[in-house]
């Protein structure tokens, strides 16, 4: 536990943050998730669970939970699995 004044408020910053993102870390989680089991399976609406991860993943970085690069990443490889399952 800290000791010094300025090391409590740093933790408890630190606890109230993680509060805040831990939904939002969750929802884009969830929704690449979703989007990843959809291509694999090769369902029909792989479009509609991919613009719900870009939705979620925009969200995430807006709040800085995510960066940009980050997300960016997440996305272009999902396009690409979803491209490559189309294809086969």
């Amino acid at each position: 536990m800290p000791i010094l004044q300025n090391a409590k408020k740093a933790l408890r910053q630190s606890k109230k943050r993680e509060l805040e993102n831990k939904p939002v870390k969750k929802a884009y989680k969830e929704a690449l998730k979703h989007a990843r089991k959809a291509i694999d399976a090769g369902e029909k609406e792989i479009e509609a669970k991919i613009i719900t991860a870009q939705k979620t993943l925009d969200k995430a970085t807006k709040k800085g939970v995510l960066k940009a690069n980050t997300a960016g990443r997440y996305l272009s490889r999902l396009h690409a699995k979803a491209t490559l399952a189309k294809k086969q």
